[in-house]
């Protein structure tokens, strides 16, 4: 299989199901931004630390990107042709939620606001918020103009959580305070 395909020299991509669309679609940005995410996670899968029991998690994300990936790289009108395994990730939100009360359990209260840094694992974890936080963004407007299904949304909000949550328990659990935002 050869990696070029000049398909796209045009500015064009082509969707699953052949529809063929600019790449400057609201589709393509939503699932390009899941793709860097993707990247982001996997260069922050090599500062977490072991502690935090979170790189196992991270794999799992990484998988269930792919899959929210092919659901905005679908039309609506030809998701059931992904079949059941490229339609629904495999982490549940309510496991997600459990994760995030035990990674905050890791820190202590929050008592100001915190700015991105201290050890390189929360560094990054605040990275593949940020990038998360685009990509829920980025499927939001074109959940304006297409229908996008709720879950994706939903999973992204979270994952944003959770990542967070990450970021607070790799300082914590390597003795690190987080960055204080202090107005100044």
């Amino acid at each position: 299989m050869k990696i070029y395909t000049r398909t796209g020299d045009d500015g064009m991509t082509g969707l699953f199901g052949g529809d063929r669309v600019t790449k400057s679609h609201h589709r393509l940005m939503a699932y390009g931004t899941l793709d860097e995410l993707n990247s982001v996670i996997g260069v922050l899968r090599l500062h977490v630390s072991a502690k935090a029991a979170a790189d196992e998690a991270l794999g799992r994300v990484q998988h269930d990107l792919f899959v929210l990936g092919a659901i905005l790289a679908t039309p609506s009108s030809r998701l059931e042709q992904l079949g059941q395994k490229m339609t629904t990730p495999t982490w549940s939100m309510a496991d997600m939620e459990a994760d995030i009360d035990r990674l905050v359990a890791l820190a202590p209260p929050m008592t100001h606001f915190v700015l991105p840094g201290g050890t390189p694992g929360s560094a990054h974890a605040h990275l593949a918020r940020t990038v998360c936080r685009r990509a829920e963004r980025d499927t939001v407007v074109l959940g304006h103009e297409e229908a996008v299904p709720p879950e994706v949304v939903v999973y992204l909000n979270r994952l944003s959580d959770w990542l967070f949550a990450l970021a607070r328990a790799e300082n914590a659990l390597a003795g690190v305070a987080d960055v204080a935002w202090i107005p100044r």
